[in-house]
């Protein structure tokens, strides 16, 4: 009889129910990920990048509603510096975002291009702070070159 009780498997078994069901990846619950880990904003903030390597656990919050991957901090490298080329790069990328079809300014903020087309003073004459923009000056225009 003592050889049946010891074959016989348990009647409960102990089921995280936070667990990856592929077993690839630890998951943690919003703010119990332990030391060392960080997603890639927390480590933007410490001007670092995970540099290649691979997450090693998930976090989530809003009850499991969105995930973020968690790198190690002893792996990740710094930050590159910006080069001019970069910056120049970003600049031509805002400026499209940034710039009014109709009227040719340059906001501070990114316009509803998509929704609207045009800033707001452009499209049903809402007055934009002066202070708000800035008028294309005429050698930024390809047709003055």
């Amino acid at each position: 009889m003592a050889a049946a009780e010891t074959t016989s498997p348990p009647a409960v078994r102990d089921v995280d129910i936070y667990a990856d069901p592929n077993d690839a990846l630890p998951i943690y619950r919003w703010r119990q990920a332990p030391k060392g880990l960080a997603t890639r904003r927390q480590l933007r903030e410490r001007r670092l990048r995970p540099g290649g390597q691979d997450p090693v656990a998930v976090i989530e919050c809003r009850g499991g509603k969105r995930k973020a991957w968690l790198y190690e901090t002893d792996k990740a490298l710094p930050v590159r510096p910006m080069t001019l080329a970069k910056e120049a790069a970003l600049d031509k990328a805002m400026a499209k975002r940034q710039t009014c079809p109709a009227c040719l300014r340059r906001y501070h903020h990114c316009l509803p291009l998509k929704t609207l087309g045009s800033c707001l003073e452009c499209h049903d004459g809402t007055p934009a702070d002066p202070g708000s923009y800035t008028s294309l000056a005429s050698h930024d225009l390809a047709a003055a070159a």
